[in-house]
């Protein structure tokens, strides 16, 4: 099967066998180019001075600079006034949000503490330390000493003739 370009080119072989003079003649032509627009259209630079002008100052244009200014700082005001909550809004939320997870690694310090702690205090272990330490026993009733509460005040004035004697 052919293709289209396959066929135009068949096409012009034919026609080139036919009229090889003419066909010389038609690709000259075919290539010549045409005239870009404008070509025929010059342009010539002259060099302005304007140094010696002095700029005149227009009342309009500074008062309309400076309310546009004015203006935009007072949106810039506006926008920011709007949009502060939420941002202090989102700014609270990360703290929040890094309190909790120092609370709960805390509770979690707290809990092997005292899972360190019930390990040290019990009784075995303090048996053993009263036995290093040379701690007495005190089960026994006889090394039991009870104080009576005297209800006459004879404590405050064993104090008084204590600090009668310390001053002298």
């Amino acid at each position: 099967m052919a293709t289209l370009a396959q066929f135009f080119d068949r096409l012009n072989t034919k026609q080139l066998e036919e009229a090889p003079q003419a066909a010389e003649a038609d690709h000259s032509e075919a290539f010549r180019l045409r005239m870009f627009p404008n070509e025929d259209v010059y342009f010539f630079v002259k060099r302005i001075d304007n140094s010696r002008i002095a700029r005149e100052a227009d009342p309009k244009a500074r008062r309309t600079a400076w309310s546009l200014i004015a203006g935009s700082c007072a949106i810039a005001v506006f926008l920011s006034g709007l949009l502060l909550p939420s941002a202090q809004g989102r700014l609270a939320g990360y703290q929040i949000e890094t309190l909790r997870q120092q609370k709960h690694q805390l509770e979690l310090e707290r809990a092997t503490l005292e899972y360190q702690e019930s390990k040290l205090v019990t009784a075995e272990r303090l048996s053993t330390l009263a036995e290093e330490q040379k701690f007495v026993n005190a089960s026994t009733p006889q090394k039991f000493i009870y104080l009576d509460a005297k209800p006459d005040g004879a404590m405050a004035r064993v104090n008084e003739t204590r600090d009668a004697d310390i001053k002298r």
